[in-house]
């Protein structure tokens, strides 16, 4: 069942995810597009019953005040402008809430009484639509995943399963930056539980060598996700009829990546590091959805609860957080850590309140003591926040008995420590990674 649509046109509003799920909160589903749009892309879009015009303060591009085209504001669909006095059109309003629920109450008259839009967005609905869009797109051809057995590339397959069956190939890249014992539970869990057609390929060696030396994060994002491309390509090559690649991009990493009136935040491997010679032609069917969503879409599509909620993991995987260029003593000590503290956030019953939790080893040393000799070792930082979609998040409030054990494990079980920190940073003005 194709869903009705409203297009928010992006004329640099900060709020402009949040109208997006806003919208879909009320049954109706919504996407962001540039300012510039033309009236025959508009028009190409599927069921769109009205258009939001979005100003705001990143309304100037390059020194000249952006706009919509005048043929948006006389196509027959109906136009809303906020916080635009530039608008063409009679409904105007000066400001958006800064509660979403507020949000919600000021849309609802022009979405349902103005724009007649029917509130038939919903996942079932999403879902069909994409196995739809997926088989028209495939056709009989086969489709290569990468699947790093994430929350994304999980719902991916598991969508794709549905779609075209036996035509998913698999393939799980150990890049040697995965947490403790995953490799083995994405073969158990997808090889063995769902039956995918899944290729494992341990080329930890090779990544870790393409990154020595390499200390800027957006070129270790670029380098880890142009080797998974190459990977992929070598592959494919071992198979007959691989024409596409699928991928677990979802909107917030499009929106981190850049758009016309936001600066980019860090490319995503999935976003700004494929190679401009790429071979295959991309198959994203959650590259519209925020984060809770692609969750819901997991429960929808049958896959389990323990993959569905796990914890969500970047592409870069723990090469985003050792810090700086990579070393192997560094990277052990994020793997050692991060697996003391999801054990401890497991037994203190945290592991399914905390959105996202993890440890990042910085580089660079500090003075310490260790069986009454000076030692100087790393220091590991705790992250532990609550978000909802992604482009925002909290702090979660750790009790001190529990920041206390897991302080007192790492630094007896993980060589190289002698320090724990815990971040207290929210997003914005921090990001939820530190690379």
């Amino acid at each position: 069942m194709k869903q009705d649509m409203l297009v928010i046109l992006d004329l640099g509003c900060k709020e402009n995810t949040t109208i997006a799920r806003a919208i879909r909160a009320l049954g109706v589903y919504s996407e962001i597009y540039p300012h510039d749009i033309t009236l025959e892309q508009l028009k190409a879009l599927p069921n769109v019953k009205g258009i939001i015009v979005s100003g705001g303060p990143n309304h100037v591009v390059d020194g000249e005040i952006i706009s919509v085209r005048d043929e948006i504001y006389g196509c027959g669909i109906p136009v809303l402008a906020v916080d635009h006095a530039q608008a063409k059109c009679e409904r105007k309003l000066d400001a958006w809430p800064e509660d979403e629920a507020e949000i919600q109450t000021m849309l609802r008259p022009f979405v349902f009484d103005v724009c007649k839009a029917e509130a038939n967005w919903n996942m079932p609905n999403f879902i069909a639509d994409q196995i739809e869009l997926v088989r028209r797109q495939v056709g009989n051809k086969k489709v290569l995943l990468a699947l790093s057995g994430g929350v994304d590339s999980s719902v991916v397959a598991a969508l794709l399963l549905k779609a075209i069956g036996d035509q998913l190939v698999c393939v799980h890249v150990n890049h040697g930056l995965l947490r403790k014992g995953e490799p083995e539970q994405v073969v158990d869990v997808f090889r063995r539980q769902l039956n995918a057609n899944l290729i494992y390929v341990d080329a930890s060696e090779r990544f870790l060598t393409k990154l020595e030396h390499v200390a800027d994060p957006e070129q270790k994002r670029k380098i880890i996700g142009a080797e998974f491309i190459r990977v992929f390509e070598e592959e494919a090559r071992k198979l007959e009829g691989i024409d596409f690649l699928a991928q677990g991009t979802i909107y917030p990493d499009i929106v981190e990546s850049g758009t016309k009136t936001a600066k980019m935040v860090k490319s995503h491997h999935n976003v700004g590091g494929l190679p401009e010679d790429l071979q295959f032609e991309l198959v994203e069917p959650l590259k519209q959805l925020f984060k809770d969503e692609v969750r819901a879409c997991g429960v929808e599509v049958g896959l389990p609860d323990g993959m569905v909620y796990r914890q969500p993991f970047p592409g870069p995987g723990l090469g985003v957080r050792c810090l700086g260029a990579i070393t192997r003593d560094r990277l052990e000590a994020v793997r050692e850590s991060d697996a003391i503290l999801r054990e401890e956030f497991q037994k203190a019953g945290l592991d399914r309140k905390v959105w996202q939790y993890f440890t990042i080893i910085p580089d660079f040393r500090s003075v310490g003591v260790r069986d009454n000799a000076r030692c100087f070792d790393y220091p590991v930082i705790i992250r532990a926040v609550n978000t909802v979609d992604a482009m925002t998040a909290t702090v979660e409030e750790l009790d001190w008995p529990i920041l206390h054990q897991i302080t007192r494990r790492i630094l007896n079980e993980v060589p190289g420590v002698n320090r724990v920190c815990y971040d207290l940073s929210p997003k914005p003005t921090a990001t939820i990674e530190w690379e």
